[in-house]
């Protein structure tokens, strides 16, 4: 019997064969579903890693298939091979809409070691080492988000709280690659962006119609006094479609669903590549219950 918050049937046939077959130095691993399952449970209720319940393993062998999974990409190649599999019935919405969300991190996120795998996976996937940052808010990590028309996850970034939207939108944009199922090259071009008036930069724009990408992005106030305040030579105001813009609330609503998890809601891994390895997870078990 399937518990609550656990892969169902269908779902664990969609990821059973992109996982390793053995532990190595021909011993056998426990039970991949089961520790699965572990992670999602922690996942889902933010506990210590000590306190997992009995019926996942012991602890140790489930935080260390989070790692080990995390430095050999496991993760990525679960999101990206379950995205194919919908993509190859023309299930994905090629209308991407982007985002970010702070989440506050509890203190025993901080004190990371500097060195090991861990730390350079976290470095590959993480601006600013460990994605940590302070504000008035306290310690605080900001999640960057591209989902589709339906609002399910295409790339993940993670940066410190402080950090601005508009920088990672290029990096989080060449983070969506989606294999064909045959022949030809991994698709990365949406049809369309929709962002809000924190992506809203002239050198985004360019950036973007270099890329052949339409988008729908408001213009802030300040920059639209400053291109009329030049005449003619401040050129014509950037087009923005009203109704498109309010499909942009998808994006919104995959942060609630991921958030349901508290373990992202609260950031408790002191590992930037950790916590972005659950939002993988997650991510991929949103587009399994789709």
């Amino acid at each position: 019997m399937v518990g609550r918050h656990e892969l169902t049937d269908a779902a664990w046939a969609r990821i059973e064969p992109l996982l390793p077959a053995t532990g190595g130095r021909g011993g056998r691993w426990r039970d991949h579903r089961q520790v699965i399952n572990g992670i999602l449970w922690q996942a889902k209720t933010g506990v210590p890693w000590r306190d997992l319940p009995e019926r996942y393993g012991p602890w140790k062998t489930v935080h260390e298939r989070l790692r080990k999974w995390t430095a050999d990409g496991t993760w990525d190649r679960i999101l990206t091979q379950v995205v194919v599999k919908d993509d190859a019935v023309s299930v994905v919405e090629w209308t991407i809409s982007v985002d970010s969300s702070s989440v506050r991190a509890h203190q025993h996120a901080a004190g990371a070691r500097k060195k090991g795998a861990a730390a350079t996976r976290s470095r590959r996937f993480a601006v600013d080492g460990e994605a940590l940052g302070r504000s008035r808010g306290g310690l605080t990590s900001k999640i960057h988000l591209a989902v589709d028309g339906r609002g399910l996850p295409l790339s993940v970034l993670c940066t410190p709280g402080q950090a601005g939207d508009n920088p990672q939108l290029l990096p989080l944009l060449d983070g969506i690659r989606v294999p064909r199922v045959g022949p030809g090259r991994p698709r990365k071009r949406p049809d369309h962006l929709i962002a809000d008036k924190a992506y809203s930069h002239p050198s985004t724009r360019r950036a973007l119609r270099r890329r052949g990408i339409a988008h729908t992005i408001p213009e802030k106030r300040d920059q639209r006094a400053h291109r009329r305040s030049r005449g003619s030579a401040g050129g014509r105001p950037p087009k923005f479609d009203r109704d498109r813009y309010k499909q942009r609330n998808v994006v919104e609503r995959c942060f609630n669903r991921l958030k349901q998890f508290r373990a992202l809601a609260t950031r408790y891994a002191k590992r930037a590549a950790y916590y972005r390895a659950t939002l993988l997870l997650v991510s991929a078990v949103l587009w399994l219950r789709a």
